[in-house]
């Protein structure tokens, strides 16, 4: 039975993608366990280390499905690791002659972390792929929203107008860089381990960085200077990657939940009969989709400080913070990849109500254009009392529950010198906009020139 949700059968639909589990599965771990020994065979036959035929054979028996994963299991339990007894089956499955070149000069963490870095290299791919269809959604939206002029909100509280497209821009701006994070990094992850009982291939001699060469060009990956069995920062760094991934995602679900209330309902969840309704209240949608893009997001956050950590590793083979790796390796993959699918939904089908935005503009009768008016005013006044007297404007029009550009006109001093037409302008939102479409069309200028 699962212990964590994200690998049950009910709730696992809530939490990860079928994809990134299969992925990250102990089973396709196996499957890239013995896909490493069989290249490592390949490998080392081409350098005449291993008769070819043996090598085929053991390519061959390469297999998840031939092995006994309970006689697996036990050898596990009684050793600490599956490698001994993995390649004690796949000896006994590519015959006598062949078998016994298996896993030559290898050591049981080369075999486990570059199965983890091929399994990773799928993650990652995974997460590409949906991290550009949540760009791609997101910026559809950008650019059909670009003007829809709303209340800009700072402290909870309407601050000056922006435009809906603007707000969509300050959420795709992050994830465009988390696809340039993702290309950088990935030659730093996805790297072949190989080095022998104690990293220096001893064992095999003048030929081991050619064997190391071999192998990673056999499986695709890149060849590191050094062994990195103490030296975790490739991995910590793609799950710190994960992290930032989710906290880009995080900021955006907040952001909807907010504009979702029923105070406010200027967005909504896509509506799909029954999703987020109530046991008890036919009425409600819940915005489930950021609801499990929080939940998901802050369960890979608090598994970036358990990798953090596993880097403090002893000498020259780790003594419990590389155990602790597979812990969280797996589940920060599965439950990002789950929150990017989450975002994609919101992404691609988002309900924005545009006139409920232009009423709840209107909500404060213009005291969202007290910044507008105050600097229209202080040429002619001067900053500072420009400040003292539309706050003094402000202050009367919330008394009297007025529009503030009736207040600003019971003002003496401003009726005298300004005109009643520039202070109308002045009071109007939808001419403060500042430079929000013009950043949206830099957001997208710089998605469309990658």
């Amino acid at each position: 039975m699962p212990v964590n949700p994200a690998d049950s059968p009910v709730l696992g639909v809530l939490y990860g993608t079928d994809a990134m589990r299969a992925a990250m599965s102990e089973r396709a771990f196996l499957q890239r366990m013995l896909d490493v020994e069989a290249a490592l065979a390949r490998a080392q036959s081409r350098l005449g280390i291993v008769p070819a035929e043996a090598a085929s054979a053991i390519t061959l028996a390469a297999q998840v499905d031939k092995l006994d994963l309970q006689a697996l299991g036990d050898a596990t339990r009684n050793t600490g690791y599956p490698v001994v007894g993995l390649v004690k089956q796949l000896t006994a499955l590519a015959g006598h002659d062949a078998g016994r070149w298996t896993h030559w000069g290898a050591t049981t963490q080369d075999i486990m972390d570059t199965a983890v870095v091929l399994q990773m290299r799928q993650g990652l791919a995974l997460i590409r792929a949906e991290l550009i269809a949540v760009i791609g959604g997101f910026a559809s939206m950008a650019q059909r929203h670009r003007g829809t002029i709303m209340a800009g909100r700072t402290h909870l509280q309407h601050a000056l107008p922006v435009t809906f497209g603007y707000k969509v821009a300050v959420w795709l701006s992050p994830l465009i860089t988390m696809l340039e994070r993702l290309e950088q990094l990935r030659p730093r992850v996805e790297r072949v381990q190989f080095g022998g009982a104690a990293g220096t291939l001893a064992s095999l001699g003048d030929q081991g960085l050619a064997v190391q060469r071999e192998l990673a060009a056999e499986l695709g990956l890149g060849c590191p200077d050094i062994p990195w069995h103490v030296a975790r920062d490739g991995f910590a760094e793609a799950v710190s990657f994960l992290g930032l991934v989710c906290g880009a995602l995080s900021k955006i679900a907040t952001d909807v939940m907010l504009l979702m209330q029923t105070e406010v309902a200027e967005v909504n969840e896509p509506h799909v009969t029954g999703r987020g309704g109530s046991s008890t209240m036919p009425q409600k949608r819940n915005p489930i989709a950021c609801e499990y893009i929080l939940a998901q997001s802050r369960g890979v956050h608090a598994l970036v400080p358990q990798m953090m950590a596993a880097m403090a590793q002893d000498l020259e083979r780790g003594t419990g913070p590389w155990q602790a790796e597979a812990l969280a390796i797996g589940q920060a993959f599965n439950l990002t990849h789950g929150a990017l699918s989450q975002a994609r939904f919101l992404a691609e089908g988002l309900v924005v109500d545009p006139a409920r935005m232009l009423r709840n503009l209107a909500a404060t009768g213009g005291l969202i254009a007290a910044e507008q008016v105050m600097m229209g005013l202080a040429p002619v006044l001067g900053r500072g009392e420009a400040h003292h007297i539309v706050n003094r404007a402000c202050d009367l029009a919330i008394a009297q529950g007025i529009p503030l550009v009736t207040a600003l006109e019971q003002d003496r001093e401003i009726a005298a010198r300004v005109e009643p037409a520039r202070l109308r302008a002045l009071c109007n939102p939808e001419n403060y906009l500042g430079s929000a479409t013009r950043f949206v069309d830099q957001v997208l200028a710089r998605l469309a020139a990658r």
